[in-house]
């Protein structure tokens, strides 16, 4: 069988297109911050954007239904048949709690683990934040950060093809959140996520707050929510500036100390929820 290169790279074009048509004109419009669209390690994260769609994406989600036709061998079948009678908004409500509970957890863990940190502070090292800097992940990372989100649908016996759509969903407002817009949701702010909460999740620092996914409400509840009125003033990781895509995929598995992925910030004054209060 012939290699089809047109194939190959239609799905990381199209992508792109699409993206840069859809989020770079609100950027220009509605900026949290002046910044310019090619500014600085922005050949960084496109590598990182080209990596996800050529190389990794296709890996992870064929682990992902592999795990899952595991899954259809362990659970019992009453309750999956039970699961599936239920109502389809019931069901898609059931997921989305379900997969922000644990991503909430799962994401608070990998600022709290030092192993887990090691791969997604990758995510963090960005200096400048817009839609593009929103694929900055280390594979692995991406691996566990995508397995968390859709586990209950796994467990509940929906098949990976029959949720694509919400996986498209959940992938496009992470891009939104991590892009450079101000667009203040008003009183929706504590039901869905927006770029004014999730940028002072990539404050300088490792243990800032607002760890869910969709909707802030997982943090609000367990008092990890943090936005001031404003956007922060620094982003990163301290020490890593100017890695190179390939620096970002060698360095986590090299044996580092947990304070040179800036593990000081978990405790003491720079702690924002031990210094400031929580705005909600």
């Amino acid at each position: 069988m012939e290699f089809d290169v047109v194939s190959y790279l239609f799905v990381p074009v199209s992508a792109f297109v699409f993206l840069y048509a859809v989020f770079t004109p609100i950027e220009q419009f509605f900026p949290a911050r002046e910044q310019k669209f090619f500014r600085r390690e922005w050949g960084t994260d496109f590598c990182f954007f080209l990596g996800q769609h050529l190389l990794w994406v296709g890996l992870i989600f064929a682990l992902l239904a592999y795990f899952s036709q595991w899954v259809d061998d362990v659970m019992p079948f009453t309750f999956r048949d039970a699961v599936a009678k239920q109502p389809w908004f019931l069901q898609v409500i059931e997921v989305i709690i379900l997969s922000d509970f644990l991503i909430y957890w799962g994401h608070r863990l990998q600022h709290r683990n030092d192993f887990l940190w090691r791969f997604h502070s990758v995510h963090h090292t960005s200096k400048d934040l817009d839609w593009i800097a929103s694929f900055r992940e280390h594979p692995l990372d991406a691996l566990y950060t995508i397995g968390l989100i859709n586990l209950p649908a796994i467990i509940l016996g929906f098949p990976l093809h029959s949720i694509a759509a919400f996986i498209a969903f959940r992938g496009i407002w992470a891009i939104y959140i991590h892009s450079n817009i101000t667009l203040p949701l008003g009183p929706f702010r504590l039901l869905l996520g927006s770029p004014e909460i999730h940028h002072w999740h990539h404050a300088m620092g490792r243990d800032v707050g607002n760890y869910a996914n969709l909707s802030p409400l997982m943090d609000v509840i367990f008092g990890t929510h943090y936005c001031p009125a404003h956007f922060p003033d620094e982003l990163g990781v301290k020490g890593r500036e100017g890695e190179s895509y390939l620096d970002h995929m060698i360095n986590p598995f090299k044996s580092v100390k947990s304070s040179d992925h800036n593990s000081d910030t978990i405790k003491g004054e720079d702690h924002p929820h031990h210094d400031r209060d929580h705005h909600v």
